[in-house]
Formats: structure tokens, C-alpha cells, sequence
């Protein structure tokens, strides 16, 4: 009988690196990646492409509960459903994000997509990354990180990813004020706020390679499964 795999949740701010990083610890273990994040923009993506306004809740909610969302391919291949219609290039701009940090504030999509990320993951052997994966999806996973970074290391990271895709329309600054504010809301929402819980282990990537919090990760990973016969 094979071993079953852990269940990684890497939770943490925008910018905090958290899809670059499970990615990547996803590839080395062979692991199944779920960047909870792709999902509530495909939601807002939805809402902004049929006119429903983010300020109504319970449109949006509906169109949560409603909306078949699929994570399709492998680690490096992922690709976003949503309906059936491919949006993986739509949802990556700057517009949809920011509306993306607004229905996540959203209760009734909150419940209707971590029902889902549950169903996803519940096997293990799964990296999955998000603001309220150890805390609210799987409270019970083996390893919980806390991924962090300072607000203009986050931004900058933001605005050069942004840079590269073409997609930029904000400076570096604008950027950081655009973070802070998104702090904000994920840290206040009344529904799954984002916060450390206190078995997750804290990383500040601010001055650390990609690699060096993946070896990090990894080396907790080992941990755990010696600590719990894995």
C-alpha cells in the first residue's frame, strides 16, 4: 500500500511568493499543486464579465456557488476553468486581482470554494496555497507555513512579475499602497481572516532566494513525516 502523501498549506499575504514557492515544492515532491488564489479570480473574473457588481454579495455569492471551477494539468501546465471556458491569461491582470481581494471578503464564496479546495486536497499529497489554508481548508495538515515578506519586497516582486507579462499599470509604490490596502481587507474580513496560527512555521522570504524557501519548506516537510511515521 502506498504512503499517503502530507498536506502542505502555505499560507500568506499577496506578494508573499506563495505560488512560485508551492509550485516548486510541488514539483520536487511530485506532489498535486492548488493555488487556491486562481480561484477567486475566476469568480471575480466571472463577476466582472457578466456586470455583477462586487458590491453585491449576494450576486456574487450565487455566482460562486453556481460556477464550475476546474484546476486542470500538472505543476508547470496548470490551467483555469471556469464554465468549461479557459481563462488562465484572463485572470492574471492587475484588474481582476483587486477585484479578486474583494469577493474573497465575500462569506458565501468563501464557504462555496473552500468546500471545494477540501474535495481537492482531502486524499494529500497536495501543496496548496492560499490566505486561510491552515486556518479555515485544512486545519489538520501536516505542514503549516506562514509565508511572509515586507510590503515593498512584495511589491516589487508584484510589479516586476506584472512587468514581465506585460500587464503593468501601477509603480512600485502604487504597488506597495495597493498591498497594504489588500493587508487590510484579508486581516479584517469578519469571514476567514488571514493570520499565523500557532503550528505554522514563520518564513520572511524578504531577503531570501526562491530556492533557499523551498530547501526550507522541504527540510520541514522531512520533518513532519519522520516526527509522524509518514
Amino acid at each position: 500500500m502506498a504512503e499517503r502523501g502530507l498536506i502542505i498549506a502555505i499560507d500568506g499575504p499577496a506578494g508573499a511568493g506563495k505560488s512560485t514557492v508551492a509550485r516548486a515544492v510541488a514539483r520536487r515532491l511530485g506532489y498535486l499543486f492548488i493555488n487556491t488564489g486562481a480561484m477567486y479570480r475566476a469568480v471575480a473574473w466571472k463577476a466582472l464579465h457578466e456586470g455583477v457588481s462586487l458590491d453585491d454579495a449576494g450576486a456574487v455569492g450565487r455566482l460562486a456557488g453556481e460556477s464550475l471551477i476546474e484546476l486542470t494539468g500538472g505543476v508547470d501546465s496548470m490551467r483555469v476553468l471556469i464554465d468549461g471556458r479557459d481563462i488562465t491569461s484572463e485572470i492574471a491582470t492587475p484588474t481582476v486581482g483587486q477585484a479578486a481581494s474583494i469577493v474573497s471578503t465575500i462569506p458565501a464564496v468563501r464557504r462555496a470554494l473552500v468546500a471545494r479546495q477540501q474535495l481537492m486536497g482531502r486524499a494529500g499529497g497536495v501543496v496548496m496555497e492560499g490566505r486561510d489554508i491552515g486556518t479555515q481548508v485544512f486545519p489538520g495538515a501536516e505542514v503549516k507555513i506562514y509565508l511572509d515578506a515586507s510590503p515593498e519586497a512584495r511589491a516589487q516582486r508584484r510589479y516586476d512579475e506584472d512587468l514581465a507579462r506585460g500587464v503593468a499599470v501601477a509603480s512600485p509604490e502604487e504597488m506597495r499602497q495597493e498591498i497594504e490596502r489588500r493587508d487590510h481587507r484579508d486581516k479584517t474580513r469578519a469571514d476567514s481572516p488571514l493570520t499565523q496560527v500557532e503550528d505554522a512555521v514563520y518564513i520572511d522570504s524578504s531577503e531570501m532566494t526562491v530556492d533557499e524557501v523551498v530547501e526550507r519548506i522541504l527540510e520541514i516537510a522531512l520533518s513532519s513525516r519522520r516526527d509522524g511515521g509518514y
